[in-house]
Parts: structure tokens; sequence; C-alpha cells
């Protein structure tokens, strides 16, 4: 996608949406600093209302970075690279990166990771896949062994850690040593 182009009817129209806007700001900002009436804004030194006009669109101008910066990382969220939001924009991958540094986020890999779980006698190995799920295999007190039934994987190490520790209290010996 490239940066759009409006035609010049639609710029009229959108300048007449954007001052329409503005106005009641203005009106707004100029009440606040004379204490006059808004419908009164104009009865003041030409470059006073002028300079609020100005404050106005300020105002105008920090929200829309604001709104950009949202919709930029909203796009970031559901996957857009910081090349699409840049040429979007009309500006390089790196400008965009510049632009918005924490619109894109990189995915984590995930590292393999393994934890020993030693409850009623027996041990279960609790093992991250690369995808990052987790199974875990077990051998209970009374020699019997498991593992995740029909290839489970779970989303956290302690869904995982609950299902082995179910197995290995399920496979402990009692105090006399029997199953």
């Amino acid at each position: 996608m490239t940066a759009p182009e409006i035609t010049p009817e639609e710029q009229v129209e959108l300048d007449k949406a954007l001052y329409d806007a503005l106005n009641p700001l203005v009106a707004a900002v100029r009440s606040r600093e004379t204490g006059l009436p808004a419908e009164r804004m104009w009865d003041a030194d030409p470059i006073e209302v002028a300079l609020s006009a100005l404050a106005a669109w300020k105002v105008v101008d920090v929200e829309v970075r604001r709104l950009t910066a949202q919709a930029a990382a909203t796009a970031g969220s559901y996957g857009a690279s910081y090349e699409q939001l840049g040429a979007v924009w009309g500006i390089t991958r790196q400008g965009a990166r510049k632009k918005w540094p924490d619109a894109v986020r990189r995915p984590t890999p995930v590292t393999a990771d393994a934890r020993t779980l030693a409850l009623f006698g027996g041990t279960a190995e609790l093992v991250q896949a690369s995808s990052g799920d987790w199974s875990w295999t077990g051998k209970g007190a009374d020699g019997a062994s498991s593992m995740a039934g029909d290839g489970a994987r779970y989303a956290t190490a302690e869904e995982a850690a609950a299902h082995a520790g179910a197995f290995l209290k399920g496979h402990a010996l009692d105090t006399s040593g029997r199953p």
C-alpha cells in the first residue's frame, strides 16, 4: 500500500471539515483568554485572533500525532511491518521505526525449557517445545510411567505441572511403601 492521494474535491471537503471542527475550539480558547463570550471572539486585535487559531491548530496537531501513533500501533499489533507503515506514510522503514518506535513488536523466540517436578515419591519432567507449548513425562513412586495423554500440549508450565502432579499423586506409595 502506498501513501494515499486525494482529489482536489476531497481536499476542499477535508479543509471544510477541519475548519468546522476547529472553530469551536478556537472560540473556546479565545473565550478563556479574553473572558469574552465565544460569539465576540472576533472583537479583538486580528493578531490575537490569529494566534488563538494557531494555538487551536497546535492542539489538533498533538491529537493527530497521538491518533496516528495509535493507528500505527494497531496496524503493528495485527502484524504490519515498519516497511508497510513507512510505505503508507511516505517514509522509509527506518523513518517509520523512528517515528513509531513501539508500533511493531518483534516476536521473542521461544527457547526450549525443561523443569523437574518431584512429588509423592515420583518425578516428572516438564518440557517446553519450540512452539511454546508444554508437555510432561513422569515416573510414579510405584514405578508406573506416563506422559501427557494423546500428545496433549499445555499453554503454561503450571498447567502441565498440574496434570503431571495428578499422575504422580495417583502413583504414590503409602507410608509402608505400598501403592
